[in-house]
């Protein structure tokens, strides 16, 4: 194949680096309010005709549906979504820092960090006191 032929691939140009699913190639990156009313109608004309439910009842039933598959698919793809890499070997700085928490006791050693002066760690859900002085 020639440079000058055009690619049948399922991936739109230009998106090489990206893996695409092959739902995306149809619908598109984001799924349509179209898609998701013709696939409630069609729950919904199959609640009412085939198993004979109560029109109100099948209604109730799929914005139940809605309303319960959305927060629990959001929830699935953000633990799916990968840690992001760790930054390099030479960026992070040597610090001997000391931080003590003000109200159970608790001492932490920093020995790296990103920066010269970090942020202070929480504990019990307050800033850690930095006991070590900054030199």
């Amino acid at each position: 194949m020639d440079d000058q032929t055009p690619s049948l691939s399922p991936t739109p140009a230009g998106t090489d680096d990206e893996p695409q699913e092959p739902w995306q190639t149809v619908l598109g990156r984001r799924r349509s309010w179209v898609f998701r009313l013709a696939l409630a109608a069609g729950v919904w004309g199959a609640m009412v005709g085939i198993w004979e439910v109560n029109p109100w009842r099948a209604a109730v039933a799929v914005v139940a549906i809605g309303l319960l598959l959305y927060p629990g698919i959001a929830m699935a793809r953000s633990m799916s979504t990968p840690l992001p890499p760790p930054p390099d070997p030479g960026t992070l700085r040597k610090v001997k820092l000391v931080y003590r928490c003000s109200l159970c006791g608790t001492e932490v050693r920093m020995t790296a960090a990103l920066d010269e002066n970090p942020e202070p760690p929480r504990h019990c859900m307050e800033d850690m006191d930095l006991i070590t002085p900054i030199e």
